[in-house]
């Protein structure tokens, strides 16, 4: 009689297993040790517009001859490996997040999860975002640029000569419009990343030249702050890279170096080449204020400022590392940094050592 009762509580636990699967937003699918499906839940039917009873049991490979279930098994592949939260369009205005998760006993596979969540509506809405940030930044550029021209002549004595008072307001105006014209830039930038169209001009070029003509653009901030600055190199060849772009990453870099650190402070910039790993190695370290440690996990994300460079410079868009990290990224290349409070922060740059134009065709070249 109790194993009877054990069995019926066991059937029902499993009934009820079964309907809460019917109840989630997500779709669900489930393969055995041979990968056979043995569950769809209601939601992944309707996703993938297919009847439970139609493929139930069937193999993964089987269910590529249904339209909408073929994207999904091109990813996950005959073995149905796993993995997180990766994207697949299924169709114009349905994409996927797939998750798929191997359930495992005593060391062997005997199930594996499929998660598939709608995140159409999220994607759409972040186009729409990206959309209109590049319509407003293109609209935004146009003025700034005629009223940089219009205040630039008149201070320049074009339209008569101004007097102590009117160039100083005028000069104010000057720089603030500077600032609109490099948050328009910062956007304009941060919409291609979104779209996925960033390197536009690779050519063969030297990363020593890139980073000397960024430094001699900062000359007068450095002199203006009697900073030691020290550029330590070594030999390393031509490499292909998108000259403009990572030209924004060491000007970035270098500016919150210049910028945090105290008038006669010290920044040392070091370039050599990583023989074994094929890649050439940036250092950019400084001994100014630092990045607390509770916050340096947000350090590459967009809009971050950390809260002790607010205290002392309230302006400032938090987009140049978000955007650094992008350019470097769709080099090939990685980016980090150490970083300690009131003693310094050192950022690490690697790019590998690309010399033709066909190695980038399979990264984020458009």
């Amino acid at each position: 009689m109790m194993f009877f009762r054990k069995k019926k509580t066991k059937l029902a636990n499993s009934n009820s297993n079964i309907a809460i699967t019917n109840y989630l937003t997500d779709g669900l699918l489930v393969f055995n040790s041979e990968n056979k499906l043995t569950l769809l839940n209601p939601r992944a039917e309707m996703l993938f517009e297919v009847l439970e009873g139609r493929v139930l049991g069937k193999s993964i490979l089987e269910l590529a001859r249904f339209e909408r279930l073929s994207p999904l098994v091109s990813l996950l592949g005959g073995e149905i490996k796993p993995m997180e939260k990766t994207e697949l369009q299924i169709k114009e205005n349905l994409i996927l997040e797939i998750t798929s998760t191997p359930i495992a006993r005593d060391g062997e596979r005997i199930n594996t999860l499929i998660v598939t969540h709608d995140i159409t509506r999220e994607k759409l809405s972040d186009k729409m975002k990206t959309e209109f940030v590049t319509l407003a930044a293109h609209q935004l550029r146009t003025p700034t640029s005629g009223i940089k021209w219009s205040l630039g002549g008149v201070l320049d004595g074009s339209y008569g000569e101004l007097n102590e008072s009117q160039k100083e307001i005028l000069t104010k105006a000057y720089k603030t419009n500077d600032k609109v014209i490099e948050l328009v830039r910062d956007l304009l930038d941060v919409a291609q990343i979104e779209e996925g169209k960033y390197l536009r001009n690779l050519v063969l070029t030297s990363i020593e030249d890139v980073i000397k003509t960024v430094l001699e653009s900062r000359k007068q901030e450095i002199m203006n702050k009697k900073l030691n600055v020290e550029f330590q190199r070594e030999d390393v060849q031509k490499i292909m890279l998108d000259i403009e772009k990572m030209e924004i990453v060491f000007k970035n870099i270098l500016d919150n170096a210049i910028r945090y650190t105290s008038i006669g402070g010290k920044i040392i910039i070091t370039l050599n080449r990583k023989e074994k790993e094929r890649e050439v190695e940036i250092h950019i370290k400084d001994n100014g204020i630092g990045i607390p440690e509770y916050e340096q996990d947000r350090v590459f994300t967009k809009f971050f400022r950390g809260s002790n460079v607010m205290r002392i410079d309230t302006e400032g868009t938090g987009l140049g590392l978000y955007i650094s990290r992008n350019i470097i990224e769709a080099h090939g290349g990685r980016v980090w940094f150490e970083s300690k409070e009131k003693q310094g922060t050192t950022v690490h740059v690697t790019i590998p050592i690309k010399e033709r134009f066909g190695e980038f065709l399979t990264g984020k070249f458009y």
